[in-house]
């Protein structure tokens, strides 16, 4: 039995989850002992040589995008240099499971910039939803309380950039290839992190450390191309409460790989966050079904 568009979505995106929240823990674990920009600029090329390969195999590689795609693709790959680079940061200081927790306000702000941008129909219940959800992401970051950290700062940027890159995806024409798509974004973090590599310098790299890097480079590939296919097909509003995945994951290899557990703020407040998330979900899956 075939999947809908929907469900396709659906599963794509967990997947996604699952791959970005492995890349995260392998970028934590390595930037712990490398300069960070080393770590983005090594995981970049790795990523960057099989996404051209995977493109090359397609028969995209030489596939150039033009007019209003190539504007959207530039867009695009803006957004993830700004996300890599305020996500990262933040990861270096923060906990797994606070970072996913606060990244999982995505769903409630894709929902959000779709109905300012995309004139999406957004009624009082979901954009109540959207603020209540909002005011869970004010737990976890618990502003001018003894918890607050500048850092979650950088994931809610972050978080912005997201819905950037996810929105000018939405854009995209069907007929330009994912993998070019994913290949843009690659390389342009990869130039970012060469770069600002070049100021903060190189360190030797273990056998331990590459195995990090290759593992944080093979998980990206897999979240690349999963996040780009999903964001083009089924219904944005239906497709992106799965990100909440994340959360599970993060938690997850949070407490396997460092021993760490969100406090009680946190979790209420991802609590919220995904429980309104899921009710826009339901709203709007109600209002499709008229």
């Amino acid at each position: 039995m075939a999947l809908s568009d929907n469900m396709r979505g659906a599963v794509m995106m967990n997947v996604a989850m699952c791959a970005f929240t492995v890349n995260d823990t392998c970028m934590k674990l390595a930037s712990a002992g490398l300069p960070l920009f080393q770590v983005i600029t090594l995981r970049g090329v790795l990523t960057t040589a099989v996404l051209a390969i995977i493109a090359a195999r397609q028969g995209v590689l030489g596939f150039v995008p033009r007019g209003a795609d190539a504007a959207m693709i530039s867009v695009r790959s803006l957004a993830e240099v700004l996300a890599t680079l305020t996500f990262l940061i933040a990861l270096t200081q923060l906990p797994l499971a606070t970072l996913s927790a606060i990244m999982q306000s995505l769903p409630l702000a894709v929902t959000l910039a779709a109905a300012l941008i995309f004139h999406e129909r957004l009624g009082w219940r979901r954009l109540l939803a959207v603020a209540i959800g909002f005011a869970g992401v004010m737990l976890i970051i618990r502003p001018g309380g003894a918890g607050f950290d500048r850092w979650s700062l950088l994931g809610l940027a972050s978080v912005a950039c997201v819905v950037a890159r996810d929105l000018s995806t939405r854009r995209l024409s069907r007929h330009t290839p994912s993998a070019t798509v994913a290949l843009w974004a690659a390389v342009a973090v990869t130039a970012m992190g060469a770069v600002v590599s070049g100021f903060s310098g190189w360190a030797p790299v273990s056998l331990e450390q590459a195995a990090l890097i290759l593992g944080a480079s093979a998980a990206l590939i897999v979240g690349y191309l999963t996040v780009v296919m999903t964001m083009r097909v089924g219904d944005i509003g239906f497709v992106a409460p799965f990100r909440y995945m994340a959360l599970f994951w993060a938690i997850l290899l949070g407490f396997l790989v460092f021993g760490s557990v969100p406090d009680g703020w946190t979790l209420i407040g991802a609590s919220i966050v995904v429980a309104t998330g899921l009710f826009t979900l339901w709203r709007e899956r109600r209002l499709a079904q008229g």
